[in-house]
């Protein structure tokens, strides 16, 4: 007996290591294999569905995107009109947002329409804010994010003025986030931008832009409005970032605002 106890537990020994090192390694790729189809299979499915909704543009403006452009338009319109920057990083979210569509242009004219109609009136947007809550979910994280886009783009335009903070109050109540947090969320803003100079040179600002002296203001318009593209906050990528991404984006996009508006202020004189 004694001599098969090493053959024993030489065989005892292989079938463990068979078991931790074949066995479990099928297993592991087996499990990460299926995740992995899995979570094609979700994307498949959120797409396809997600393509559905240009095909009815009443069941497009109940979406939690069409809801959520219809409270942009009214926080944008909140202060009487909407501001250049504004109205330049509204556009550029459309095209954010249409590039998820196999339809692109459909999507952008469905949701343009949205604005439009939705930026004359606010006094449904306690209905607006309460429905996109019911659409959301329990996504906390998507509730935050889609209010700090919306502060954002109250802020952007110089800061939060009465007519935007009362909008937004409405809204983050009716999404069940805090006075406390949006009172945090403000703050945030603010801090971000408290450490840009109130007044920039007229060389700080050509310098922020990347243009030079001599040129015309055409160009520093078109250099301003790429810029703009590259650094705005995007509602889209914001959801794989944490709230810290939005308020980088505004504070960059707000510094390139103020260097055009130093030049532009020149070239009226």
């Amino acid at each position: 007996m004694n001599k098969y106890k090493k053959w024993i537990y030489l065989g005892i020994v292989l079938m463990v290591l068979y078991y931790i090192f074949i066995v479990n390694f099928l297993f592991t790729i087996s499990l990460i294999a299926t995740v992995y189809v899995g979570f094609r299979v979700y994307k498949y499915y959120k797409r396809k569905q997600l393509n559905e909704l240009v095909k009815n543009k009443d069941f497009f403006r109940q979406s939690e995107l069409g809801l959520f452009v219809a409270l942009v338009a009214k926080v944008a319109k909140a202060d009487g009109r909407v501001q250049e920057l504004e109205a330049q990083l509204i556009g550029i979210m459309f095209d954010d947002i249409s590039k998820v569509f196999t339809e692109k242009e459909k999507a952008r004219d469905i949701l343009k329409d949205i604005f439009n109609e939705e930026k004359g009136r606010i006094d449904d947007t306690k209905e607006k804010a309460r429905a996109l809550n019911k659409a959301l979910g329990r996504s906390v994280l998507k509730r935050r994010q889609f209010v700090g886009f919306l502060i954002q783009l109250a802020y952007v335009d110089n800061g939060i003025d009465d007519a935007e903070d009362k909008i937004l109050r409405i809204i983050v109540a009716e999404l069940r986030i805090s006075p406390e947090h949006y009172k945090a969320m403000v703050n945030r803003f603010k801090n971000k931008m408290s450490g840009k100079q109130e007044s920039m040179s007229l060389k700080e600002a050509y310098k922020i832009l990347g243009v030079n002296e001599t040129d015309s203001f055409d160009t520093v318009k078109k250099r301003y409005r790429e810029l703009v593209r590259k650094y705005h906050p995007d509602i889209i990528k914001s959801q794989d970032k944490d709230e810290s991404y939005m308020e980088e984006a505004t504070a960059k996009t707000q510094e390139i605002n103020q260097a055009y508006q130093v030049i532009k202020e020149l070239n009226k004189q």
